[in-house]
């Protein structure tokens, strides 16, 4: 499959997991929603933003797509960055850091493989 096609499905199926259930979400990503009541509202647009790059990069073509896929590998920069960030400030133990961090640095390589094959 082509790297930005799986990507983007990935991320749509992730987002519509955390809007359709949130607590769900946080359990995968091993975060405890009952420590942070707050936690579902940020993992539902968490979410939507997941649909809607995901969603737009599927539909788009050519020079727009290109530029939607390096949106989105800056968005998972962010989102990789966040999670050694959390990790350095003791938010959540390195392990569960890494599993934060590691999928966010995959979408990256993903992305990068996309854009030099023309994908």
């Amino acid at each position: 499959m082509n790297p930005v096609t799986g990507l983007s499905l990935g991320r749509i199926a992730l987002g519509i997991t955390a809007v359709a259930s949130p607590d769900l979400a946080a359990k995968v990503c091993r975060l405890d929603a009952a420590a942070n009541p707050q936690l579902p509202y940020m993992t539902r647009m968490f979410g939507s933003r997941e649909i809607a790059l995901g969603a737009i990069t599927l539909l788009s073509t050519g020079a727009a797509r290109r530029k939607l896929v390096a949106l989105g590998m800056a968005v998972d920069g962010a989102d990789a960055f966040a999670g050694l960030d959390a990790i350095r400030t003791g938010s959540v133990s390195r392990s569960v850091g890494v599993g934060l961090t590691a999928p966010a640095v995959g979408a990256v390589l993903a992305g990068a493989i996309g854009m030099v094959t023309g994908r």
